[in-house]
């Protein structure tokens, strides 16, 4: 409630021991607010920080009092400044903490984490099968194979340069060494059924240049805490920040029950499905026929079927319906399509 006068401490003391002279002039007080110089200990033309000779009523205040009448209005709003900032970059922290076959999930400004899908049932199609042995976790450092490849594509088609990587403390002379690993991924990508059969894209595997996304061949561990595991299945994933293809060791030596024992054919449409999310095809498929080849962006890993796909994520594209696919490696089965 305003009685007129000018907000403040005080409105102009006189010396007390000098009763007998004049009443010194007005000065406004130290606090006024949107008023304060920044810096309160400096003098500024037309504002006296105290009166003549009226210093006693200064040594009289509390040291709270002293420094609000110095500080004036910044006494309360730097403190809350400081709070407000440190909201801030608590929010931003947690904000930041961070999905082979599942659903995007944003956990950076940048960052899109595709593979792994959103917490639901797990259907026993999706367990990893019995088979020959791995190791859980390398030491999170990789190994680039040397060597590249010519342009495989079309000249006008855009052109997706990348690595492949491996590892270091995986062994892989279980499956053919690390040449292997990298024939692999060249022949898949290289293959007329894959990605270059429209025209659209184009590969090549550099050693020495900053690829479009590198290929690494990774221990679950490391998987698990670069794509996430909140879904207890081992999976593969597309990471942006990190730009890696994450494909799994575990499921690179056991492959999928969706493939029946195929190893070859399911390293295939590990290859091209988690590549596919890197080239720009984010979004999964479900089984379009009871019968058909599954597309290779169906998250085949977990299952041909439909409902057990719809179990791992209700919320997701895949229909809960009984229709059950081939399982299929390649984008374009059939080959380039028809003009």
């Amino acid at each position: 409630m305003s009685d007129g006068r000018r907000p403040g401490t005080g409105e102009g003391i006189s010396d007390p021991g000098a009763r007998g002279t004049d009443r010194a002039p007005y000065y406004p007080p130290h606090g006024e607010p949107l008023r304060a110089p920044w810096d309160p200990e400096e003098s500024t033309p037309g504002r006296r920080r105290s009166v003549p000779g009226s210093r006693d009523h200064l040594r009289r205040q509390s040291a709270l009092g002293r420094f609000l009448s110095t500080w004036g209005w910044r006494a309360y709003a730097i403190p809350i400044l400081v709070v407000l900032t440190a909201l801030v970059i608590a929010d931003a922290v947690v904000s930041s903490r961070p999905s082979d076959d599942g659903t995007p999930a944003a956990t950076e400004e940048s960052t899109e984490i595709i593979g792994v899908p959103l917490p639901g049932e797990i259907p026993p199609s999706g367990d990893l099968p019995e088979g020959g042995p791995f190791v859980d976790a390398g030491t999170g450092e990789f190994r680039i194979m040397p060597g590249g490849t010519d342009v495989v594509g079309r000249p006008a088609a855009e052109l997706f340069s990348y690595t492949v990587e491996v590892e270091n403390g995986i062994d892989t002379v279980e499956f053919g060494g690390d040449d292997s690993v990298a024939r692999m991924v060249d022949a898949t990508l290289a293959n007329p059924k894959s990605w270059t059969a429209d025209g659209a894209v184009a590969f090549q595997r550099v050693a020495d240049a900053e690829p479009s996304f590198r290929v690494t061949l990774a221990s679950p561990m490391t998987v698990r805490e670069s794509c996430g595991y909140d879904i207890e299945l081992e999976s593969s994933c597309y990471n942006s920040t990190t730009g890696r293809v994450y494909l799994n060791l575990a499921r690179w030596v056991r492959g999928a029950r969706s493939f029946q024992g195929d190893i070859g054919s399911y390293r295939q449409y590990l290859v091209n499905h988690e590549v596919g999310h890197a080239i720009g095809f984010p979004a999964h498929e479900p089984c379009p026929a009871d019968g058909a080849l599954a597309p290779v962006m169906m998250q085949q890993t977990f299952g041909v079927n439909n409902s057990e796909i719809h179990r791992l994520d209700p919320e997701g594209v895949v229909p809960d319906n009984d229709d059950t696919c081939r399982y299929n490696a390649w984008p374009f089965p059939d080959g380039a399509p028809a003009a």
